[in-house]
């Protein structure tokens, strides 16, 4: 079709070969293939050179709509793999989707402006294909599916914190055995620690025991809203209470003491080639929490 076009267009065999960039003989077997697929001659010759016959002109019509049709599908494909674009659905933990969200999402928008965001913010697993997600990000946690792939985003510290009318009230802890005597609010997600594991620089491993702590609960945003509110002191990833450290609505307790990291990872289907607006998505939030 391509090649018959051009033959109309250039009013001849030897113009359109090289508009193609190929030989005369190639043009020419093709048109003659082409004319016995359709069983009717396409052209006709006049003393301008090569022109349609009344079939040959009904089918050049119809080729010119055909392939522009065409081309402009393939544009929309380049477009979208330059731009990405189209619904995406995430599933994040609480942390990310609710309390870390003003972080990443304004620039995410303005990176990725034609990919819209479906976000559902829960701490439970999902499995990608049967929940109907796209992606899922989670920090640390086994794989809810083999069918699934991680991805590690960052290793985030863990820091303890606490409001500062909290510690106004009842002191700063300066060493982690002064913790006993402190309101603690702990997390009872999917695998909850019954102690926070402290350690020094000189690699000493204190053990802060959590089995009648004054708050626990499974929603990170509950032990986030009771930090800020001076009921005690909770552990977070450093992502998640980053921008209150900064504006001095919580404090960083024993700083000079490290708990475990923890890791933010993507889930991902166990394809070889992601779809553009997820890789987007992964690459974007992987550059947030290297900056963070």
């Amino acid at each position: 079709m391509r090649t018959f076009r051009h033959i109309v267009e250039a009013r001849g065999i030897s113009a359109a070969a090289q508009r193609m960039d190929t030989t005369h003989s190639t043009v020419s077997r093709q048109l003659k293939q082409l004319e016995q697929a359709l069983g009717a001659r396409l052209l006709h010759r006049d003393t301008h050179g090569l022109s349609p016959t009344a079939a040959g002109e009904r089918y050049y019509a119809a080729c010119v709509d055909i392939l522009e049709r065409v081309d402009a599908a393939a544009d929309v494909l380049a477009d979208e793999q330059r731009q990405p674009s189209g619904r995406l659905r995430v599933s994040l933990p609480l942390a990310i989707g609710v309390l870390e969200l003003a972080q990443w999402l304004p620039s995410f928008q303005a990176r990725y402006p034609r990919i819209d965001l479906d976000l559902s913010c829960s701490d439970q697993f999902v499995n990608l294909a049967s929940d109907g997600f796209d992606a899922a990000l989670r920090i640390d946690g086994p794989l809810a599916d083999a069918s699934m792939v991680a991805r590690t985003l960052a290793i985030a510290e863990v820091v303890l914190v606490a409001a500062p009318a909290y510690l106004a009230r009842h002191g700063v802890p300066r060493q982690p055995d002064e913790l006993a005597g402190h309101a603690l609010l702990a997390y009872a997600g999917t695998e909850p620690s019954p102690e926070w594991l402290l350690s020094a620089k000189d690699g000493t491993v204190s053990r802060v025991p959590l089995r009648a702590p004054r708050l626990r609960s499974d929603a990170i945003t509950s032990l986030h809203a009771a930090a800020l509110a001076g009921l005690g002191i909770a552990a977070f990833t450093r992502p998640t209470v980053q921008a209150e450290l900064a504006r001095g609505q919580l404090v960083h307790v024993l700083p000079n003491h490290a708990l475990p990291p923890r890791r933010y990872y993507a889930l991902l289907p166990s394809t070889r080639h992601l779809a553009p607006k997820v890789q987007a998505f992964v690459t974007h939030m992987a550059e947030h929490y290297r900056k963070a």
